[in-house]
């Protein structure tokens, strides 16, 4: 059992993935979890010692950890409970309560946009998974105050909730005054279920906003997308730039992911036909991208060193032998396109869950898999943060492993 284990030849079962999994094939999909399991384990061992949120590994594959002020932290406890879910241990059930807990001050974060990401992958989940009324209410109640604090960085006059503080760009000149990246999409569902659990509608109103917004000005014509977009104090926008891709006009892989289940998610909180139709171009730039490589896993961005693509990085000192791919953009991208699949036609679904189905196999095979008490004890390998920051590249990232988790567990509910 323990070489089993060590090997992680549970995970190799999910090939199954590509052809479709039936009823049949639910043990092998349950056989992850348990492996996931024992990897979080380890994981939760290192973060009790730290005190600290898991984020990444440093160069020795020592444990990096975060505060409740970072934007990652949620998405530890996110991964507890959706192992807990499949395989109702109590000892991870435990891990989950005390990691969400953990993040309760982070209710007031404000000096950024992440909120959404912060409490609504924590405590969001808790309240999906967790039987017990009381803590249900509690959690309910930090939702409510999270979605209060989200609005503050919201403009009535811009129409969207402002990323980032003043910031510079690559270019060296340009000062954002209001930058929106599109990663903001992902923190509009707590705001949909502040307004689910309130009955009051504003909170989804600035969620409708802000993806309109977005919709209008993020996307190119083929639907790929910038990174940041700027606006004035009017709300027109005056720049269109990158911050973690690889140039201005090229596309961030991590940021079409994002894209997708932002606007895939949007139409499942509302329902409304324009969010499908640009959750199903984005997706359709990515599945039917020229620059993917085989095995679905993406470079870090689409587009980088090809003709018509200058940074304002240099990347000439990094010692790149290949571009890094990013598993986290192909973790996201799964799940979102299993989500996705349920909304469209026949043959749109077929196409966008074989393609989830092909990249979770990628991800669950020993290329990307790490072995049992490797890797820092995160599931996923092969993720990159930021390159044009030279910040966490070519390493673990648990956004992936969280992602990664849904994807499966969704694919388990679609079965």
């Amino acid at each position: 059992m323990k070489e089993m284990i060590k090997n992680w030849l549970l995970l190799l079962s999910l090939g199954c993935l590509m052809q479709g999994c039936s009823r049949s094939d639910q043990p092998a999909l349950q056989d992850t979890f348990a492996a996931a399991q024992q990897q979080y384990r380890h994981l939760s061992e290192q973060a009790d010692s730290l005190q600290k949120f898991p984020r990444t590994i440093d160069a020795q594959g020592q444990l990096t950890g975060t505060n409740e002020w970072d934007w990652t932290g949620g998405f530890f406890p996110g991964s507890l409970w959706f192992i807990y879910n499949q395989t109702r241990n109590e000892q991870t059930k435990s891990e989950a309560i005390k990691w969400t807990e953990k993040l309760e001050a982070a209710k007031d974060l404000d000096q950024h946009h992440d909120i959404g990401f912060v409490m609504y992958c924590s405590y969001g989940n808790a309240i999906k998974y967790l039987d017990d009324p009381a803590k249900i209410q509690a959690y309910k109640a930090i939702i409510l105050h999270s979605a209060n604090t989200a609005l503050k960085r919201y403009d009535s006059k811009v129409g969207l909730i402002k990323s980032w503080n003043r910031k510079k760009a690559w270019d060296g000149t340009t000062v954002w005054q209001y930058p929106v990246i599109i990663d903001n999409m992902m923190n509009l569902e707590m705001l949909c279920y502040a307004s689910d659990i309130s009955g009051d509608p504003k909170y989804r109103e600035v969620a409708i906003s802000h993806a309109n917004k977005t919709m209008e000005n993020h996307f190119r014509a083929d639907y790929s997308t910038y990174h940041v977009v700027d606006y004035d104090s009017t709300g027109t926008a005056i720049h269109q730039q990158t911050n973690q891709g690889y140039a201005d006009n090229s596309t961030w892989a991590r940021g079409q992911a994002w894209a997708i289940y932002g606007f895939t998610m949007m139409y499942r909180e509302t329902k409304d036909p324009k969010y499908l139709q640009t959750a199903k171009k984005a997706a359709e730039y990515y599945v039917n991208q020229k620059n993917l490589p085989e095995d679905k896993i993406p470079w870090w961005d689409f587009n980088v060193g090809q003709q018509g693509y200058a940074s304002d990085v240099d990347f000439s000192g990094r010692g790149l032998t290949e571009q890094p791919r990013d598993a986290s953009a192909a973790a996201i991208t799964a799940s979102a396109l299993i989500e996705l699949s349920g909304f469209c036609s026949a043959n749109e679904s077929e196409i966008f869950l074989n393609f989830a189905k092909a990249s979770l196999k990628t991800l669950s095979s020993p290329a990307y898999t790490a072995p049992l008490g490797e890797n820092g004890g995160f599931i996923l390998m092969h993720s990159t943060g930021s390159l044009p920051h030279d910040s966490e590249v070519d390493v673990p990232l648990i956004y992936a492993d969280y992602y990664y988790l849904e994807a499966l567990s969704r694919l388990k509910t679609l079965n």
